[in-house]
């Protein structure tokens, strides 16, 4: 097996190439170009923006059918305060039966991982890593706002100022109790948005740290908070189906 990490293929050519059984994770296809390709029991997820199938822009018919399966989706586009307050509201909603979800497992299994995916304590773990970016950090100008179990997303840069321990294995109640803690945080601070300041910029940020020094517009520090935890939870319900059934194997 060939493996590629880190590389930069961009302007590759490729030809009578077999990817069959190929695994892609974090890969970029902006500008790819696809002709003659075979398609059969292919799994993608990913951001799909102008992307063609045999003349069709599918990402449209993509987007209605996720809004059909969850109708709530639709609410996680807010444009005003209030629709961010509604939308933080799903969010904990939804991720109280995903926990109890969890909890009826055996706790080893919570660190098990499902196609190398993060295990579902690792989901949790860069939950709170990315509310301490984009909310504490971004948004609230807190200076050092990392907790030592936040985990960073697996492609970031080392930065000694951001604490990453990997191999870290804290247990589900540790976990929950800093999550409850980021979690009142941004129900405080959504309590608080107006349409004003959501329509302007962070005042900015230093170096180092994650995110980059600078400025960023309130929207996209909210926003960036609601899509990493409306999709890591769709991650984490998926892959607890596996778990599922490796906890009870007379179910398989």
């Amino acid at each position: 097996m060939t493996e590629f990490f880190r590389q930069d293929l961009s302007g590759a050519r490729f030809e009578e190439v077999d990817f069959s059984r190929a695994w892609f994770r974090n890969v970029y296809f902006v500008g790819t170009t696809l002709r003659g390709a075979w398609f059969d029991d292919v799994d993608i997820d990913g951001e799909i923006r102008n992307l063609r199938i045999n003349g069709v822009d599918v990402g449209p018919l993509v987007e209605a059918e996720l809004d059909r399966r969850h109708p709530e989706r639709t609410k996680l586009r807010p444009t005003d305060a209030d629709g961010f307050r509604e939308a933080w509201t799903i969010i904990e909603r939804a991720w109280s039966p995903t926990i109890e979800r969890a909890r009826a497992l055996p706790p080893a299994l919570l660190h098990e991982r499902v196609n190398d995916e993060w295990s579902f304590i690792e989901t949790l773990r860069h939950l709170l890593f990315a509310t301490d970016a984009w909310l504490l950090r971004a948004f609230l100008g807190r200076p050092n706002p990392y907790t030592p179990l936040g985990l960073p997303h697996t492609e970031m840069e080392a930065d000694p100022s951001v604490p990453n321990d990997p191999d870290a294995r804290p247990s589900l109640d540790d976990v929950l109790a800093l999550r409850a803690e980021r979690m009142s945080i941004v129900r405080d601070t959504l309590a608080g948005l107006t349409d004003t300041v959501l329509a302007g910029d962070t005042d900015p940020i230093p170096a180092p740290g994650y995110p980059a020094a600078g400025t960023y517009p309130v929207s996209r520090c909210l926003r960036a908070v609601l899509n990493e935890e409306w999709l890591h939870r769709l991650f984490a319900e998926r892959d607890l189906g596996v778990l599922e059934a490796r906890g009870n194997p007379t179910n398989t």
